[in-house]
Order: C-alpha cells, then sequence, then structure tokens
C-alpha cells in the first residue's frame, strides 16, 4: 500500500482545487465589476468542468476519487489499490 498519508494529502489538494476553481467561476460570473460578469451558465458549466478535471489530475495519486469520504470508506474496506 502506498503511504496513507500521500492518499489523503492527495485527496485534499484535489477537493481544494475544485472547490477553489468552481467556486471562482461561479463568483467571477455572479459578482459585478469583474470580466465574467454575466457571462451565463455556459461559462460556468465550462469552469466547472475544467475545476474537476484540475481536480483530478491533482488528486491521481489516490485514485482520484476527488472526495475523501471514499478514500475513507475504501481504506476502511480494506483496498490495498486505489487506481
Amino acid at each position: 500500500m502506498d503511504n496513507l498519508g500521500v492518499l489523503f494529502l492527495s485527496e485534499l489538494v484535489g477537493t481544494a482545487m475544485l472547490v477553489l476553481l468552481g467556486c471562482g467561476v461561479v463568483a467571477n460570473v455572479a459578482l459585478a465589476k469583474t470580466k465574467g460578469y454575466n457571462g451565463g451558465f455556459l461559462m460556468v458549466n465550462i469552469g466547472w468542468g475544467l475545476a474537476v478535471f484540475a481536480g483530478v489530475i491533482v488528486a491521481y495519486a489516490s485514485g482520484a476519487h476527488i472526495n475523501p469520504a471514499v478514500t475513507l470508506g475504501l481504506v476502511a474496506n480494506g483496498a490495498t489499490e486505489f487506481g
């Protein structure tokens, strides 16, 4: 089994990347005085899609679940591989 700390850190950083980029694109579209103001739902959808992609790339070491609860559940169930 890989180092458990690396798996959990990978999940943490991947989830943080997902939330940071996803919420950032929503804030960009919703807040006045930003370049993306009133960008529409397509901009939000593309932004969230890219946020999920970035989160998966960052969390690849842990199997890219992007949900720490899934990784924790797999470990509790006795999984030895996550990829």
